[in-house]
């Protein structure tokens, strides 16, 4: 399956570019606005250890969180 065809169809090739660029996401009292994590995408991917897991923002603006 290329990766195309896992991305979710709201995403264009911009926002891709975009989020690829390194950003930093500021940190204040340990909370980080779900804005600046998704400002380019509606899913991210989280490496934590050998796991890697997708967050997601969904159409009803809920998170969810997958292995």
């Amino acid at each position: 399956m290329s990766a195309d065809s896992r991305r979710p169809a709201d995403i264009s090739n911009e926002q891709i570019r975009t989020a690829l660029i390194e950003r930093s996401i500021p940190l204040a009292d340990n909370r980080i606005n779900s804005r600046d994590l998704f400002a380019a995408t509606r899913e991210i991917l989280i490496n934590h250890g050998d796991e890697t897991y997708r967050l997601r923002l969904t159409a009803q603006n809920k998170l969810i969180l997958t292995k």
